[in-house]
C-alpha cells in the first residue's frame, strides 16, 4: 500500500500564511476523510462524519488487514451482482462440452432466481442453507439439490479466486447432503434373466454393463476396433455421440475374460457394423433404445424394482468384485472411479463386515496369552 491517511476536512492549509485555518464548508458534510490506494495505485476514499474518527481508523485497519491477507475486495468491485457474475462466469465456462454447458445453464437458472440481484458479498451462508431447504420444500430430489448447491459453491469459488468475494459462503456446512440411497443390486439370476429377455441385437450392452461395467453413452459408442478380442482387452475411447471421453480415467483399458470377448465377437459377426452394439441393421444404436429395451424388459424379471435403469449393471459388477474378495483400488480402477473415496462413499456397505474379523483378531491374541500362562495358573502379568 502506498499510503494512507485520515484527513480533517474542516481545517485546511491558507495558502498565503502556511497555517491552518478551519474550512469555509466548517459544519457542513463529513468531516474525516479516510484514504490509501490499492494494489493498482489507484486512490479510494471514504468520508466519516464528526466525532467518528475512530471508525475511520478501523476501517483503513481493515482495509490493510484485508490486503495483506488477500481478502481485500474494491468496494465497486464488490457491488457486482450474483446475475451479472454469472453471466460472466458462464461466458468462460463455454469452452466446455455442448451437454455440460447445457447442465451449468440450468443450474444457473435457479441460483440467479434467487440470488441474482443480491451482490455477491451479500449472498450469506445462513440464505444459502434456507435457500437448499426452500428447494427440498418444492418437491426437488435431494441428489438434485446437492448438485445445485455444488454448482453455487463453485461459481463462488471462481469469484474469490477472480477478487470479487473475500470468501466462499458455501461449505459443508451448507450442504444439504447427496440424500443417495443405497444402490440396488441385482443379483446374477436378475443379469441373466434381463439379458435373456431383451432383444438379441441388444445383449452385447447387457454384456458390457454387468462385466466390463461400461456406461450406456460408452456403450453406444464401442467400436468393433476399440476391443482387442485376442487378448481380451476393452477400451472405451468415446461417448455414443463420437465426443471423446471426459478424463483419462474414463478411458482406462479394461480386461475382460476370454468367454467374455468369444461371446462379444460372435455378436459383431452375427450383426455386422462397426460398433459392438448395433441396431439390429449393423448400423449404431442409441442410448435410448437401451434404456427403452431395459424398461420393457424390466417387469419380466422377478424382484427387479421400478427405478432398475442400465447404469445399475455398474453396481452388480462391483458386487461381483467385492465379492470375490478384490480390494477397494481394485474396484476403484475396474469402475474407473477418480478416487477410491467415490468407491467407498457408493459401495462401502458392500465390502464384508470387518467387525467380526476385529473380533478375532482381539481374541486370538487374548486366548495366546491364556495359553501361555497356564504353566503359572494365572492368565494375568505377574
Amino acid at each position: 500500500m502506498a499510503f494512507r491517511s485520515i484527513q480533517d476536512r474542516w481545517y485546511v492549509t491558507d495558502p498565503a500564511t502556511g497555517r491552518r485555518v478551519r474550512s469555509p464548508r466548517y459544519g457542513q458534510g463529513m468531516r474525516y476523510r479516510a484514504r490509501f490506494k490499492d494494489a493498482a495505485g489507484k486512490e479510494v476514499t471514504r468520508a466519516f462524519p464528526d466525532k467518528e474518527k475512530s471508525k475511520a481508523q478501523r476501517w483503513l485497519d481493515e482495509v490493510t488487514t484485508g490486503q495483506v491477507t488477500g481478502t481485500y475486495v474494491d468496494p465497486k468491485t464488490a457491488r457486482t451482482t450474483v446475475a451479472q457474475w454469472c453471466e460472466t462466469w458462464l461466458a468462460g465456462y463455454a469452452t466446455r462440452r455442448p451437454r455440460t454447458v447445457r447442465q451449468a445453464q440450468v443450474h444457473l437458472a435457479q441460483i440467479e432466481a434467487a440470488f441474482g440481484p443480491m451482490p455477491l458479498s451479500a449472498v450469506r451462508p445462513s440464505a444459502v442453507r434456507t435457500w437448499t431447504v426452500e428447494l427440498k420444500a418444492g418437491g426437488l430430489a435431494d441428489s438434485y439439490v446437492y448438485a445445485l448447491h455444488s454448482r453455487l459453491s463453485q461459481v463462488m469459488s471462481d469469484a474469490v479466486h477472480d477478487g470479487l468475494l473475500a470468501r466462499n459462503p458455501c461449505s459443508r456446512r451448507t450442504s444439504p447432503g447427496t440424500g443417495g440411497q443405497r444402490p440396488y443390486v441385482a443379483t446374477t439370476e436378475q443379469v441373466w434373466a434381463l439379458h435373456d429377455t431383451i432383444a438379441e441385437h441388444l445383449r452385447p450392452a447387457i454384456l458390457l454393463g454387468a462385466f466390463v461395467g461400461l456406461r450406456t453413452a460408452e456403450v453406444v459408442g464401442l467400436r468393433v476396433w476399440d476391443v482387442d478380442f485376442m487378448r481380451g482387452v476393452v477400451r472405451p475411447v468415446q461417448q455414443g455421440n463420437g465426443e471423446p471421453l471426459k478424463s483419462e480415467t474414463s478411458r482406462t483399458p479394461l480386461p475382460i475374460p476370454q468367454e467374455l470377448a468369444l461371446q462379444l465377437s460372435a455378436a459383431v459377426a452375427r450383426w455386422g457394423g462397426d460398433h459392438v452394439v448395433t441396431d439390429g441393421t449393423g448400423r449404431q444404436t442409441s442410448t435410448w433404445a437401451i434404456e427403452r429395451a431395459v424398461r420393457s424388459a424390466r417387469p419380466k424379471v422377478a424382484g427387479l424394482p421400478e427405478a432398475f435403469r442400465f447404469h445399475d449393471l455398474r453396481h452388480y459388477l462391483a458386487s461381483l468384485l467385492i465379492g470375490s474378495g478384490l480390494d477397494v483400488k481394485v474396484v476403484q480402477h475396474r469402475l474407473r472411479h477418480g478416487s477410491a473415496k467415490t468407491t467407498l462413499d457408493t459401495y462401502g456397505h458392500l465390502w464384508p463386515d470387518s467387525d467380526e474379523s476385529a473380533r478375532a483378531a482381539v481374541g486370538a491374541v487374548l486366548a495366546a496369552r491364556a495359553g501361555d500362562s497356564l504353566g503359572t495358573g494365572s492368565a494375568y502379568p505377574q
